[in-house]
């Protein structure tokens, strides 16, 4: 199938739509698949407010379209809400070409936590832009729920994957946390304000927190909580090192639609402490972590947890599975039905 990829977040950005849309892609071609990608590197392009790792495309639908009529795609997929992605619907609809869309972020809650805007203007937009799409993909069954809700119901599952060659058990420790008062509490991901961060510093268990990651709110935390411990920006087997030496994996992000870190974390045996809200209450279950209202709480109990049963439940998650269900919204079968009522998935 040639498939083209339309995408406002690409290389490079480190996030978790970028490494989903590298990883499926990976797996797409390596299976015989063509994958084109229209994405941001492709055009001149300008910083995006607040978020400065995300390049604004200066493209029109006219310009885009005439990179799509020269892929000739059977399938097209318009990953995020950008200039790229507003330019390739209009293409899309205009010339009457079917396409699926993903909601990869809480752009309601993710806006409002940085401008003074409601989330409800924000869901307009949301809706009038998923709206025309065949499937829309998401990688939890309670975000399924939360669209519905939005009267968007054309969803499809798809979820996210792990490198278990990298991000294993067996992964000897991390040297910088060598010699750190026990238990270490690690954070990985972007460091920003919708990322709650502070929350985690703000907790009362003893030991070491540990943020790996880079963003517009690490000069700020790092003065403010110097006993935390801030190695920056960490890939490959110096991050997959950094989760195997934690004994508890602190998610306190109250926005994410998954949380790749999170099952990385799992794979490498270490349990997760997080909210109960979609995304890791999607994710985290039995003995492999803990959700609680009080993150305190939720380290707590997650440091009582099991690795092995940690690692039991990252292993459930890959690549190939993810690419699958891929593919399968992409051939526009109806959409899954969302039997599960709200909040079902959330029970800790």
């Amino acid at each position: 199938m040639r498939i083209l990829i339309v995408t406002d977040a690409w290389e490079p950005q480190v996030n978790g739509v970028v490494r989903t849309l590298q990883a499926t892609i990976a797996e797409l071609r390596g299976a015989g698949h063509e994958v084109a990608v229209i994405s941001p590197d492709l055009f001149r392009s300008i910083p995006c407010p607040t978020y400065g790792e995300i390049r604004l495309a200066f493209a029109g639908r006219r310009s885009v379209g005439r990179r799509i009529r020269a892929f000739a795609p059977q399938a097209i997929h318009i990953s995020t809400e950008g200039p790229l992605g507003l330019a390739a619907r209009r293409w899309c609809l205009q010339n009457g070409f079917p396409f699926t869309t993903a909601y990869h972020t809480r752009f309601p809650d993710y806006v409002a936590a940085r401008m003074p805007v409601s989330p409800a203007f924000v869901w307009r937009f949301i809706r009038w832009f998923h709206r025309p799409a065949r499937h829309i993909m998401v990688a939890t069954r309670s975000l399924a729920r939360e669209l519905g809700d939005q009267g968007l119901p054309q969803t499809m599952l798809w979820e996210r994957g792990v490198d278990h060659a990298l991000f294993r058990a067996n992964h000897a420790p991390h040297r910088a946390l060598a010699g750190l008062p026990r238990p270490i509490q690690l954070y990985v991901g972007r460091v920003a304000v919708e990322k709650n961060i502070e929350a985690f510093l703000e907790t009362r268990q003893p030991g070491t927190k540990v943020i790996v990651g880079d963003g517009p709110a690490l000069a700020d935390l790092a003065a403010r909580y110097p006993e935390a411990v801030f190695l920056g920006k960490l890939g490959g087997e110096a991050l997959a090192a950094a989760y195997a030496g934690a004994d508890v994996f602190a998610f306190p992000s109250r926005t994410d639609t998954f949380g790749l870190v999170v099952i990385e974390a799992l794979s490498c045996g270490t349990p997760v402490a997080a909210y109960p809200v979609p995304g890791p209450g999607d994710i985290v279950t039995g003995g492999a972590g803990a959700l609680d209202e009080d993150l305190d709480v939720a380290i707590a109990r997650a440091l009582a947890c099991d690795r092995a049963e940690a690692a039991a439940l990252g292993a459930r998650y890959s690549w190939s599975a993810c690419t699958a269900q891929f593919l399968n919204a992409l051939t526009f079968v109806p959409a899954e039905p969302v039997a599960a009522p709200a909040g079902a998935a959330l029970a800790a």
